[in-house]
């Protein structure tokens, strides 16, 4: 018996390196087969990878030119808008320079006409302080009471007063009540 138990220990441990050698055997096998299976495996998988890059980069080479013409148009639209404007602004000054021009004419004719007003009605005045009062009294007796306190308020108060001694009383008080309340709504402050 014990011969036949060593004989199945040593056939155990036999059979155990044999077991070991053919697995190594089939892991070579397979270790070696492995990179061309994986070759075979990536080529599959790289060649629709590559197709669809390839038409990705095209789509997206084509979206790129047709943004850059969209750019491009939108670029002239914005410099065709830009010079519109500029000579927009060239017009808009021409006719503040010739609005500056007329504004500067038409205050030169309304000073002159104000002048030449003041110069006429100071004219008039000095005419009725000259003439003898009981004539001067009976055309301010004729002028509304406002228009006559105006002409009154510019002469010397010695004429003016001789004037008023010669109007109708009810027309002096007029006369004096237009010159006291001219400048009654003149701000005090």
């Amino acid at each position: 018996m014990s011969r036949s138990i060593r004989q199945a220990r040593g056939r155990g441990a036999l059979h155990i390196i044999a077991t070991l050698l053919v697995a190594s055997a089939v892991v070579r096998i397979f270790a070696q087969a492995e990179p061309a299976l994986a070759q075979d495996t990536v080529a599959a998988v790289e060649e629709p990878e590559v197709s669809v890059v390839a038409v990705e980069a095209g789509g997206l080479l084509t979206a790129l030119r047709a943004r850059e013409q969209r750019l491009i148009a939108r670029e002239r639209q914005l410099s065709d808008r830009l010079q519109a404007l500029e000579i927009a602004e060239a017009e808009i000054d021409e006719k503040l320079v010739a609005l500056r021009d007329a504004e500067m004419m038409l205050s030169a004719t309304i000073a002159q006409a104000d002048t030449a007003a003041q110069t006429d009605i100071g004219q008039l005045t000095t005419v009725y302080e000259n003439m003898k009062p009981k004539d001067a009294a009976a055309l301010f007796e004729e002028m509304p009471p406002q228009f006559a306190a105006g002409f009154l308020g510019m002469m010397r108060p010695d004429a003016a007063a001789q004037i008023m001694t010669e109007l109708e009383p009810e027309t002096a008080y007029s006369f004096s009540v237009v010159l006291a309340g001219r400048n009654a709504n003149t701000p005090t402050e």
